[in-house]
């Protein structure tokens, strides 16, 4: 029986390369996908030298708008069927809305939400007809609380793949496809060094981390059960219920007050 193939974007590090480990060890074969070549080479070397995972690493900028057609012709051209997607490539621009140009946050929109549905599009039809599929959408905590100045985009986009992941995950009820849209809170990766907060987010409690391993395990656990929105860890939770039971205008004066703790707004 041939094994099954998990696509995983931004797998050259992070949460992305944890969850690429998470799923070889459980007996897929990968297609790694990012911009980073020696990282996707080393990956795929690890990952057939621990868990005999058969992997194939492509090499994508998400801010084409060609590169998830490429992606997906390229591993069907060779062959290849994808019957998991898991769409984690992303990253953060800081500041003011006004702080980056128009064309910063129209490449920032094509990775963090166009990519990742335009994948979904060309790869469910296929998935539906074999009735097996699996497609996890990281998302963030940050998409299930009030926007916050300084990330005047990234909640959205967040938000934006936790309402699709919800409205997918129903209509593949009887599909046998799974959709989930992970929420994990602040993690140890280096997405805060290249965004240039480490400093700012080091002074916060270590209650409120996780390490990448333990996010993309209760990911994908949470996908083979096929919760709709999976958020990782207690803590997280409690937020992220908190912030459904408090009002708005109190949810946004906190975040105004403890924002300075994690994001540059101006």
């Amino acid at each position: 029986m041939a094994r099954r193939i998990c696509l995983v974007t931004g797998a050259s590090a992070g949460i992305g390369q944890a969850i690429a480990r998470v799923f070889a060890e459980r007996g897929y074969d990968l297609a790694l996908s990012a911009r980073r070549e020696d990282r996707l080479k080393a990956l795929a070397q690890e990952l057939n030298d621990t868990w005999g995972a058969q992997c194939h690493t492509i090499v994508a900028d998400l801010t084409d708008p060609n590169a998830p057609q490429r992606i997906v012709q390229w591993l069907y051209t060779d062959g290849h069927h994808v019957d998991a997607l898991v769409n984690n490539a992303g990253y953060g621009l800081q500041g003011g809305y006004l702080a980056s140009s128009w064309r910063e946050h129209a490449a920032f929109m094509q990775v963090m939400v166009t990519a990742p549905l335009e994948l979904i599009h060309l790869l469910l039809p296929a998935m539906q007809a074999r009735g097996f599929g699996r497609i996890m959408n990281v998302a963030s905590l940050a998409g299930l609380l009030p926007g916050v100045q300084g990330a005047t985009l990234y909640g959205a986009a967040k938000a934006f793949l936790i309402k699709t992941s919800q409205a997918l995950n129903l209509e593949n009820a009887t599909t046998g496809v799974h959709v989930s849209a992970l929420c994990p809170g602040f993690t140890f990766t280096e997405f805060h060094d290249v965004n240039g907060m480490r400093d700012q987010v080091s002074t916060l409690p270590n209650w409120l981390w996780q390490d990448a391993k333990t996010v993309a395990q209760l990911g994908y656990e949470g996908l083979e059960s096929n919760h709709a929105i999976v958020v990782s860890g207690t803590a997280n939770k409690a937020i992220a219920g908190l912030s459904k039971l408090i009002p708005d205008t109190l949810a946004l004066s906190l975040m105004k007050t403890q924002l300075h703790k994690f994001r540059r707004s101006d």
